[in-house]
């Protein structure tokens, strides 16, 4: 396990390290896996598709308008930087700290 959080502050905003998995049967928050959260959602990765499906989900999780959500890196990989802007909510499954694998 890495001794790295998935996710740190940077002033108000929030700056999460995940490994996404598309095409999955729901939308949800898998766990830990190493430093990055691993979150599955149904869209599938065709043109843009997982992305816009990923901020849509995260800035409902989060309480905020899409365009507070940010893919600062990764645009096209499975592991990505997002930065999500003055979040509103903070649900703990996107802030554990325990690694599943």
């Amino acid at each position: 396990m890495s001794d790295e959080l998935h996710y740190h502050r940077d002033g108000d905003d929030l700056v999460l390290r995940i490994r996404l998995t598309p095409r999955s049967s729901s939308d949800k928050v898998l766990g830990l896996m190493s430093d990055r959260l691993k979150i599955a959602i149904t869209a599938p990765p065709v043109d843009g598709k997982a992305n816009a499906h990923l901020i849509k989900f995260l800035a409902r999780q989060f309480g905020v308008a899409k365009s507070e959500v940010v893919i600062v890196s990764g645009e096209t990989a499975r592991d990505k930087t997002i930065c999500i802007s003055g979040p509103r909510k903070l649900p703990p499954e996107f802030l554990i700290e325990s690694d599943v694998g």
